[in-house]
């Protein structure tokens, strides 16, 4: 049993308790089957890749059993993981495979069309399919016999996971064995989980939310986790508000709390007797926790990216999530985080600064890309995160915006994520994106994105004189938009240079 390895710890010393539900196919492993089924399939990579260390391997599926042992397996082994995102376009696919070179590239019959354009051109050796009629992943591990553990360095490169790509070309964070324990350890400690608690994830585990923080954090513990293939609210809904089985924990981005609240089978009792609902990935707009915390629901409110994991969050106590409700929390058990001025100084109490952070999550930086790795990470090991916060009295760290999107209005800073926070406290505003673009006046001004619901009817007026009754009016959206739908990466963040592409289409 290697160091870390929480799936082989559980499965000797409680190897029949219940690791892993699949609702997909109802299929149920106990910790000492998925130990087996992990070892299993190490045997088949190794028979696949020949040495399989360092080698990477690809794979384009929905979250799965399998996706979750081809993972822990490339751990054991010493390959590396790359989970693709199934929502990207087939040319931004190949992209991802040309830049890292995987020799063994699996991918769900579901998205074949693609799975064909990423595939063009790679030098591949081995390609194969994971389907409901034939699963040719599921037949080769079964297959196989157990492969005995391996010593594998802890810095040593077990997962790319690549950006979404808000700011350009998507970069591949490198995730080493120390990186991925640690990020699992960090969101256990915050989201409070327990060994017998029971966990739903149906965000993706292409990102570092619902792979690294929800589900490694549950089988770290040796609780259950309930695997959905999708997000679908009603479902989700069902599930969560089974007394049955017991749930305790779910994450979901904003969007997702927000489809939540709204669909027809949302009960205000179903939910209260869940741990924590934790949120992250894109701010999340206060009257969304408030309605969570009048239903008696601990919505809390944390704050991580794929270069770090889980770096803050708020403890689901529903008293304190009230009294510091907009607060992203306190530094996670094993992250360092301090703000930085523009001028390089520490920021001091209550001033604006980028968020830097430094703990064994923190990445080494980023697959095949020395320069960009070299602007973010400092010689003594912190992060610059690109996000820009306050830090109250009692250690409390407040989002402010993305440390770039901040635009300066009349010689005022301007956050446009305190903008978006006010839209979305107004009726009928389902979401909403602010971004600054010139103006020969004031140099930048703020231009709102919005969408509205259905059989709703909102002017400009109406949305700027909202603005003017919460906001400084320097901070107030000279101008409105009305779209379908704001643009957003896998983790819920607003696409901005869309939006501004937008906006350059068709300046006002």
């Amino acid at each position: 049993m290697s160091a870390g390895d929480s799936i082989a710890f559980h499965a000797r010393f409680s190897g029949d308790r219940l690791a892993l539900v699949e609702l997909a196919s109802g299929r149920r492993l106990s910790y000492a089957e998925f130990d087996t089924w992990i070892a299993k399939c190490a045997r088949f990579l190794i028979a696949a890749l020949g040495e399989p260390f360092g080698k990477r391997v690809a794979l384009l599926a929905r979250n799965s059993i399998n996706l979750l042992t081809l993972h822990l397996a490339c751990a054991r082994v010493g390959a590396i993981f790359q989970p693709l995102n199934w929502r990207l376009a087939g040319p931004e696919l190949k992209a991802l495979i040309a830049d890292a070179e995987p020799e063994l590239f699996i991918y769900q019959d579901e998205f074949e069309a693609v799975a064909k354009i990423a595939m063009t051109g790679a030098p591949l050796k081995r390609v194969m399919t994971i389907s409901g009629r034939a699963d040719e992943l599921g037949e080769a591990i079964g297959e196989a016999s157990p492969a005995a553990p391996r010593e594998i360095p802890e810095d040593a490169c077990i997962l790319l996971l690549y950006t979404s790509g808000t700011t350009g070309r998507p970069k591949g964070v490198i995730v080493t064995g120390r990186n991925a324990f640690s990020t699992a350890f960090n969101f256990s400690g915050i989201a409070e989980i327990a060994p017998r608690d029971v966990a739903l994830c149906d965000v993706p585990m292409f990102h570092v939310a619902g792979l690294c923080g929800l589900a490694r954090a549950t089988l770290l513990m040796g609780a259950t986790l309930y695997i959905s293939d999708r997000f679908v609210p009603a479902a989700a809904l069902k599930l969560l508000s089974d007394r049955k089985l017991g749930f305790t924990h779910y994450f979901a981005v904003t969007q997702m709390g927000q489809l939540m609240r709204a669909d027809p089978s949302y009960k205000s009792s179903d939910l209260r007797h869940l741990k924590a609902i934790v949120s992250g990935g894109a701010p999340v707009p206060p009257s969304l926790v408030e309605a969570f915390l009048a239903d008696g629901v601990p919505f809390v409110e944390g704050y991580g990216l794929s270069e770090a994991g889980t770096a803050f969050g708020i403890p689901p106590d529903q008293n304190i999530i009230r009294t510091k409700m907009g607060s992203a929390g306190v530094p996670a058990m094993l992250i360092e985080a301090k703000l930085v001025g523009q001028d390089g100084s520490e920021a001091g109490a209550a001033k604006v600064g980028e968020i830097w952070v430094r703990g064994p999550s923190v990445t080494p930086g980023y697959w095949n890309q020395r320069e960009a790795s070299a602007k973010v990470l400092t010689q003594d090991g912190w992060f610059k995160t690109g996000d820009a916060a306050t830090r109250d009295e009692d250690g409390f760290y407040r989002i402010v915006d993305r440390w770039k999107d901040m635009f300066i209005s009349g010689g005022e800073n301007v956050y446009p994520a305190e903008v978006e926070a006010a839209l979305h406290a107004l009726s009928g505003v389902v979401d909403v994106g602010v971004i600054g673009v010139p103006d020969p006046k004031w140099g930048e001004v703020g231009c709102a994105f919005i969408v509205i619901a259905a059989g709703v009817k909102l002017t400009q007026e109406q949305i700027i004189a909202h603005c003017r009754s919460q906001l400084a009016h320097y901070k107030v959206p000279k101008h409105v938009r009305f779209i379908e739908a704001i643009p957003r990466t896998a983790s819920g963040k607003a696409q901005k240079q869309k939006l501004r592409k937008l906006w350059s289409a068709a300046p006002i």
